[in-house]
């Protein structure tokens, strides 16, 4: 079959690997109908992480099922299915308490595992034709519909970055209500914020520099903010100063609490200075988090932090540690919650909020490519928004289209 392989730094190539095959009773193979690049893929497309040169890219897949293990009972021949990118066994002491990001069972070298991803276990990713699927039974998400209709868009993103920026807003506790920050405009950044406008929230800032991701944060109600055009957070507290209403409704002494209830890192260790666009400042964001969160608020940090980083920006960075602004968050009595987002938490109901028309996350997907196309789709999707990537906001890859052509 035809897949995308990673060659070395900044570049993938489409080439034929060997087709999968049933491995274990519990195993489905699904021919891949949709699958997308996601940003943390490009962590390893940049060399930025432990992935080794003939990687399978791709952990953001649906399809429909071609072949089931003689355990599986579930899902069968013909069904229409997205799977979670957390690859988990569904019996664990970690799975059984609902955390699918950290199995036990899965990954024989660490406590989590996922699809074509370094570190998490040998499993081939869905950037490809075709698909192993481990424990079948608890991993498939039975969708209903056909291939290619009008929710296809929408279902694949219930593989990782819908239900990942559901996560985000539970980390940092959005409720009804409540005031959120969301720093990025990337696709997780953007369902962040529309996340949080689904479950209520009042008020919604996103903060980036591409104009087009932040004209997209508009688009679904939410207050875009470029940090080029100065402190992002300090626009934040201006912008609700502005609110007359709002500032009319406060104490004298409530003045202080001029920041956001919620704050979320949609950005990760990859963060780009305020200061200086074209330098990495890995915790620029976490900063802006310890500022503009109020006391007694909350902090998610979704965004990924790796242990170790191949082209950290010093000695430390390159281990993973990093200069946190600990006494800023305790003395605020900050909340913080980070770390990936256990998928089959929330894909369930996510999945039926889009059956019946309550949310199209689809809103963010700009190109719809062949798989041929996926070496073209990294070199622009790589410039986050900017340059010449400045319109390829969220990419998805059709193995059709090229069928088609």
């Amino acid at each position: 079959m035809k897949a995308v392989v990673y060659k070395g730094k900044n570049s993938v190539a489409v080439e034929e690997v060997p087709d999968p095959r049933i491995e274990a009773p519990s195993d489905a193979i699904v021919r891949i109908t949709t699958a997308a690049i996601c940003g943390s893929d490009l962590h390893m497309y940049e060399d930025r992480s432990s992935a080794q040169p003939g990687t399978v890219f791709g952990h953001e897949n649906m399809g429909i099922v071609e072949e089931v293990g003689p355990d599986v009972r579930g899902v069968k021949k013909g069904d229409r299915v997205v799977l979670p990118f957390n690859v988990a066994c569904g019996f664990c002491f970690n799975c059984s308490r609902g955390f699918t990001n950290a199995c036990l069972t899965a990954n024989p070298e660490g406590t989590t595992a996922g699809y074509g991803y370094a570190g998490m276990g040998p499993y081939r990713g869905g950037q490809a034709e075709y698909l192993r699927a481990p424990f079948a039974d608890f991993n498939c998400l039975k969708l209903p519909g056909r291939e290619g209709d009008e929710l296809e868009d929408d279902f694949v993103l219930l593989a990782d970055i819908f239900p990942t920026a559901w996560h985000a807003t539970e980390q940092a506790h959005v409720h009804e209500g409540d005031s959120v920050a969301v720093f990025g405009a990337g696709p997780v950044g953007l369902l962040s914020a529309y996340s949080s406008l689904l479950k209520g929230a009042s008020e919604v800032y996103v903060v980036d520099r591409a104009p087009e991701r932040l004209e997209k944060a508009k688009s679904i109600g939410a207050t875009p903010v470029d940090f080029t055009n100065g402190d992002p957070v300090q626009q934040i507290r201006d912008l609700r100063k502005r609110n007359t209403r709002q500032m009319e409704a406060l104490r004298p002494s409530e003045h202080k609490m001029s920041g956001v209830m919620c704050g979320i890192d949609a950005v990760g260790y990859q963060a780009h200075s305020e200061d200086n666009p074209d330098r990495e400042d890995p915790m620029q964001t976490v900063r802006n988090l310890a500022r503009i969160v109020n006391p007694t608020g909350h902090a998610g940090l979704i965004g990924v932090y790796f242990p170790k980083d191949p082209g950290g920006v010093d000695q430390s960075a390159r281990k993973g540690y990093y200069e946190f602004p600990l006494g800023d968050f305790w003395d605020k009595g900050i909340g913080i919650e980070m770390g990936q987002a256990p998928v089959k938490q929330y894909n369930v109901f996510l999945r039926d909020m889009i059956i019946h028309g309550r949310a199209k996350p689809s809103f963010i997907i700009s190109h719809r490519m062949p798989l041929s196309k996926a070496p073209d789709a990294y070199s622009h999707f790589v410039w986050r928004g900017v340059g010449q990537g400045k319109d390829f906001t969220k990419v998805v890859l059709k193995p059709s289209l090229d069928k088609a052509a």
